[in-house]
C-alpha cells in the first residue's frame, strides 16, 4: 500500500448544481462533525445506510473513520463552509490490493447534488493506485440512491441479490466508458457553475469612482452603454452614483445579491473584497486588477474556494456575453463586440483587443468573450465547455500561454472540435523555452513539439499569429469544407496566378491537372487566348460572366475541392462595367466547395465580401494567406473524416511486474537515476520490447567469453562503455565496432578500462546488427502534459538533423501511424529506391509498447532508443537508456478545479 496517498491534498471540485466543496482525507478532528452528520440524519437514512436505524453504529463509524492511518483503510469527506456533506471510505481489511468494502453516506437534504458520486470518484483514483482493483457494496435492494449511484458511475457492476439485500461488485478498470461519464458528470457541473458567471442576473462594479480614466469606471460603462439587460450596481463608499447607475457603500449594502462582482480596486484591497463578496453570497467574480503578490493572491483563491465563487483573472480584460437576450459587456475594451456565434478566450488582454478588433473588422460577431488573465481559476477547458453547450457559439478562438491539465484539456477538444472548429494562436514556441536536456529525447521534446502534438491530436487549428488566426476564421466561418487539398486556381493576371500557385505549394496543397473533357469545357466559356491549365488564366478581357461561367464548371468538377480566385483590376472591365468579384460572389448557395478570393490591390489583410442571396466569402490581400486558409480548412476535414483512434490492446505486457522493477531500483536510489543495462532491460522484456542479445561484462575474460557466445555468422561484436549517467556514448568515444577475435576484444577493453578509469562499471557486448534504417524513439514525461513520445531518424544524426515527430501517450492506433508519417525520414521507411519496405507492424508495437510503459510508470522521466535498426525483417533496439524519478501517479481525469 501506497503511504503517500494519506497525505493527498485537499482538492476543490464542483457538485451536479455547480457548488464547489473540498473533498480531502478525513482526520481525527473531523469525529464531532462527522457524528453530527450522522445523528442529524432521518431514521430512515440511518436504516438504509446501516440496515438498522441505530444511532449506536453512527457513531461507530464516526470512530472507524477518524481512527489512526492503518493500511488498506481510505476516508474521504466532501465539505462546504466548514459543513460536512457525506463521507465515503474504503477497507481491505489489510489485504494488499484489495478486494475493498466501499461505503457512503450523504447528508439529508443535500441528495441528488453529486455529493457521493464525486466522493466515489476520488476514493476509485485513491484506489487505483493504492492497487485495488475491484470495489464491493452491499446494500438494501430498497435503496435506490446508492444503487443508481453505482449503476451511473461508469464502472463495471456485477449485482447479486441475496433476500432483502444486493452485493454489488464495481470494476476499477479505467476505461473510455468511465472516462466518459465522469466527463458528461464535470462538464453539466462546470457549465453549472460558470451561469452566474456569463448569465447573471445581477452584476456589482466594486471599485467604479470619479476618475474619468480609471479601469472600474470604463467596465460600469461598459455594463450601462451596452444595454445590460438585467440589474446593476456600483459599490463606492463615498457616491450615491456613478454613470447614472446607482450606488451602495458595500456588497453587503446591496438590495440583491449579486451573481457576478466585477472587482477593480487596488492590489492591496482585493483579498477583503473577495472575503465580503463570497460572505455575501456572491457566486462569481472577475478581478481585473493586476499586480497581487503571493499572499494576496492565495487570500483571493482561498476565498474563492471556501465560498465556491468562480474566478477570471485577476490581470484581465473583463468578460462578455453578447446574447441579445443579456448584452453583458463588463470590459474595458475600446468598444462593444459585435453580437454574433464566435467564442474568444484568451489569457492576454492585448491579444483579446486584436482578436475583438479583428472579428470586428471582418463582421464575425461574438458569442462570449473572457480574457483569462492569470487563469487562478476559469481556464480554456471550461469555455470549451460552456461553447459546447450555449446553443449559440460555432466558432471557438483561443490564445493560450500555459495548461493547467492539458490533458483533461485534450480530451474536451477532441469533442468539441466535432462540433465546432477550434482555432488558437500557437504560443510560447519560441528556443528560449527549451529545457535543458541530458538525452536525444529530452532535447528533442520543445515547447513546440508538445503543443503541436497537443492540438494535432485534439483536432485543434493552430496558427502562428493573430493575422493566420483572423485569415482562417473567416475561410471556416464563411465557407463549406474542402473534401481534400486540390485546388484550383483562377486569375486575370497571369502573374497574380503565379504567385497564387507558389503560395498553394508552400502550404502543401495540390494543383492537379484537368481532364481533356474539362479543358475544352473551360475553353468554351473563356475568352480567346485564355490559358486552362492550373492556374487559369483566363486574361485580363474575362468578363463578368465568363468568370460566372468558369467558376460554375469548376464547382460541378470532381477533380478538386476548392477555388481560389486572384484578381486584379484592370482598364478593360472598368471600361465593360463587368465586376470580377461579383462573378464569385455570385449565388453562392450553388457551390458547394470553399471558394477564396484574392485581391493584390486590397488595403486590409482580409475582409469578408457579401454575396448575393446571402452569406459572404473571404477576400485576402496575399495569395499566402489564402492559400494557409484553404490548407487549415483542408487538414480539419481530414481530421473530422477520420474516425476516433483506439488504443490498442498489446499481449504480453507485465505491468505489475515492471512496477516492482521501477519500485525496488528506486528503494535502491531514492534520487532516481538512469537504469543499468540489467534493470533496463529487463523493463523493456515487461512490454514486449524486442532487443538485440547483448551480455555484460566486468572483466577483460568475461568481455572474452561474451563475444564467444554473441558473435554472429561473420564473429564480429560491437563494445559499449557504461557507467552510472553516460548517455551520448558516441559522442565520448566509449563505443568499439566491428571486433573480430579475442585480441580485438580484449585491446578494446583495455582501451576503455584506460580511457575511462575510475568511470567505467563494466561493458555491454552485443553482436554487430545486420544493415537497415536507424531510427529513434523515446519518451519524456512531462510533468504539465503527461508521457511524449517521439520518432525520428535515428543514429548519430539524430540531432543534427532533428528530424523527428511527437504525440502524446498514451497512442491510438491513429497517433502511431501519424508518428511513423510524419518524419522526413518516412519515404525510407515505405521503400524506395529499390529497398523493400521495413517492417512498419513490428515498427508500430515498438511505438505503442513505449507508450504503454510511459503511460504505465509515472517515475518513467525519459526513454531514449538511439538507434533502433529497422528491417522487412523486424525491429529491433539496439541500445536503450531509460531514467527514472522519484514521482507519484497522478489522475489527469479526476474532477477537480485548479
Amino acid at each position: 500500500m501506497r503511504d503517500h496517498l494519506l497525505d493527498r491534498p485537499p482538492a476543490h471540485a464542483l457538485l451536479a448544481d455547480g457548488t464547489t466543496v473540498c473533498i480531502r482525507p478525513v482526520t481525527p478532528g473531523d469525529h464531532d462533525q462527522l457524528e453530527g452528520l450522522y445523528e442529524e440524519m432521518s431514521p430512515e437514512n440511518l436504516r438504509l445506510r446501516f440496515f438498522v436505524p441505530s444511532r449506536r453504529s453512527a457513531a461507530m463509524a464516526a470512530d472507524r473513520a477518524c481512527a489512526p492511518a492503518r493500511p488498506g483503510y481510505r476516508a474521504l469527506l466532501a465539505e462546504a463552509k466548514e459543513q460536512v456533506l457525506g463521507l465515503a471510505e474504503y477497507d481491505t481489511g489489510g489485504q494488499e490490493g484489495g478486494p475493498a468494502e466501499i461505503s457512503i453516506a450523504v447528508a439529508d437534504g443535500l441528495h441528488h447534488r453529486g455529493v457521493g458520486t464525486l466522493l466515489v470518484e476520488h476514493l476509485v483514483s485513491a484506489a487505483r493506485a493504492d492497487g485495488i482493483t475491484t470495489f464491493t457494496a452491499d446494500a438494501l435492494s430498497e435503496n435506490n440512491k446508492v444503487l443508481r449511484l453505482f449503476a451511473d458511475l461508469g464502472l463495471r457492476t456485477v449485482r447479486r441479490y441475496e433476500g432483502p439485500e444486493v452485493r454489488c461488485t464495481i470494476h476499477l478498470d479505467e476505461d473510455d466508458t468511465y472516462l466518459s461519464a465522469v466527463e458528461a458528470r464535470g462538464r453539466s457541473a462546470d457549465v453549472a457553475s460558470l451561469e452566474p458567471l456569463l448569465r447573471p442576473d445581477v452584476v456589482a462594479v466594486v471599485g467604479a469612482g470619479r476618475r474619468p480614466g480609471s479601469v472600474g469606471r470604463a467596465i460600469l460603462h461598459h455594463l450601462h452603454s451596452g444595454g445590460f439587460t438585467r440589474r446593476l450596481f456600483a459599490v463606492n463608499p463615498s457616491m450615491s452614483s456613478v454613470l447614472g447607475v446607482q450606488c451602495y457603500p458595500s456588497i453587503s449594502a446591496l438590495p440583491k445579491t449579486p451573481d457576478l462582482v466585477v472587482v477593480a480596486v487596488p492590489a492591496a484591497a482585493v483579498p477583503a473584497t473577495a472575503e465580503e463578496c463570497g460572505a455575501a453570497g456572491v457566486r462569481a467574480l472577475v478581478v481585473v486588477t493586476a499586480g497581487l503578490d503571493h499572499a494576496q493572491a492565495q487570500a483571493l483563491l482561498a476565498a474563492c474556494r471556501s465560498y465556491g465563487m468562480r474566478l477570471v483573472g485577476p490581470n484581465c480584460l473583463g468578460i462578455s456575453n453578447m446574447d441579445p437576450e443579456l448584452r453583458l459587456d463588463a470590459t474595458f475594451a475600446a468598444d462593444h463586440p459585435r453580437p454574433g456565434t464566435a467564442g474568444v478566450a484568451v489569457q492576454s488582454g492585448g491579444v483579446g483587443i486584436a482578436l475583438l478588433d479583428g472579428l470586428s473588422r471582418l463582421g464575425i460577431g461574438v458569442s462570449s468573450f473572457v480574457s483569462l488573465g492569470d487563469k487562478y481559476d476559469v481556464s480554456g477547458n471550461d469555455l470549451l465547455q460552456w461553447w459546447e453547450s450555449d446553443c449559440r457559439t460555432d466558432l471557438a478562438l483561443l490564445h493560450l500561454e500555459s495548461f493547467g491539465n492539458p490533458r483533461a484539456f485534450s480530451r474536451t477538444a477532441r469533442r468539441v472540435t466535432r462540433r465546432m472548429p477550434v482555432l488558437t494562436v500557437d504560443a510560447g514556441r519560441s528556443v528560449a523555452g527549451r529545457r535543458a536536456a541530458a538525452s536525444h529525447t529530452a532535447a528533442a521534446a520543445t515547447p513546440t513539439m508538445t503543443r503541436g502534438a497537443l492540438f494535432t491530436q485534439a483536432g485543434i487549428t493552430a496558427t502562428r499569429s493573430i493575422g493566420e488566426l483572423l485569415e482562417t476564421a473567416a475561410l471556416l466561418h464563411s465557407q463549406p469544407l474542402p473534401e481534400g487539398t486540390r485546388v484550383a486556381i483562377v486569375t486575370n493576371a497571369g502573374g497574380a496566378g503565379v504567385l497564387a500557385a507558389d503560395a498553394c505549394a508552400e502550404a502543401g496543397l495540390a494543383l492537379p491537372s484537368f481532364t481533356p473533357a474539362m479543358t475544352d469545357e473551360l475553353l468554351g466559356v473563356l475568352p480567346e487566348g485564355s490559358a486552362v491549365g492550373n492556374p487559369v488564366d483566363a486574361t485580363a478581357s474575362v468578363t463578368e460572366e465568363q468568370l460566372t461561367g468558369c467558376l460554375d464548371r469548376l464547382m460541378r468538377y470532381p477533380g478538386i475541392d476548392a477555388v481560389l480566385v486572384a484578381l486584379v483590376p484592370t482598364a478593360v472591365a472598368v471600361a465593360t462595367g463587368d465586376d470580377l468579384v461579383r462573378a464569385v460572389t455570385e449565388a453562392p448557395a450553388r457551390r458547394a466547395k470553399p471558394v477564396a478570393v484574392v485581391r493584390l490591390e486590397q488595403d486590409l489583410p482580409v475582409r469578408l465580401l457579401t454575396a448575393a442571396g446571402g452569406g459572404t466569402v473571404p477576400a485576402y490581400a496575399e495569395p499566402q494567406a489564402a492559400a494557409r486558409a484553404l490548407a487549415h480548412a483542408a487538414h480539419r476535414a481530414a481530421w473530422l473524416a477520420r474516425p476516433a483512434g483506439t488504443v490498442p490492446t498489446l499481449d504480453d505486457v507485465d505491468s505489475e511486474r515492471a512496477r516492482a522493477i521501477v519500485d525496488a531500483d528506486l528503494a535502491e536510489h531514492p534520487d532516481g537515476g538512469w537504469l543499468d543495462p540489467n534493470v533496463c532491460a529487463d523493463l523493456l522484456a515487461c512490454y514486449g520490447i524486442p532487443q538485440i542479445p547483448w551480455a555484460w561484462a566486468e572483466t577483460e575474460d568475461e568481455a572474452v567469453r561474451a563475444a564467444e557466445r554473441l558473435h554472429g555468422a561473420d564473429g564480429r561484436v560491437v563494445m559499449k562503455a557504461h557507467w552510472p549517467g553516460l548517455v551520448h556514448k558516441s559522442e565520448q568515444h566509449a563505443v568499439h565496432l566491428d571486433l573480430r577475435g579475442e585480441f580485438q576484444v580484449r585491446a578494446a577493453f583495455r582501451d576503455l578500462q584506460t580511457r575511462f578509469a575510475g568511470l567505467l562499471t563494466g561493458v555491454v557486448v552485443q553482436p554487430l546488427a545486420d544493415r537497415g534504417t536507424e531510427l529513434f524513439a523515446g519518451v519524456v514525461q512531462d510533468q504539465v502534459f503527461g508521457p511524449l513520445v517521439l520518432f525520428g531518424l535515428g543514429g548519430t544524426a539524430t540531432e543534427v538533423l532533428a528530424d523527428h515527430a511527437a504525440r502524446l501517450a498514451p497512442l491510438t492506433d491513429h497517433d502511431v501511424h501519424d508518428l511513423i508519417t510524419s518524419p522526413r525520414c518516412a519515404p525510407l521507411l515505405f521503400g524506395s529506391a529499390g529497398h523493400r519496405p521495413i517492417d512498419l507492424d513490428d515498427l508500430e508495437q515498438v511505438l505503442l509498447r513505449l507508450s504503454r510503459m510511459a503511460a504505465d510508470l509515472p517515475q518513467l522521466a525519459e526513454a531514449d532508443f538511439n538507434p533502433v535498426l529497422a528491417t522487412p525483417g523486424g525491429v529491433t533496439v539496439l541500445d536503450a537508456r531509460v531514467r527514472l524519478l522519484p514521482r507519484g501517479p497522478q489522475d489527469p481525469y479526476l474532477r477537480r478545479l485548479r
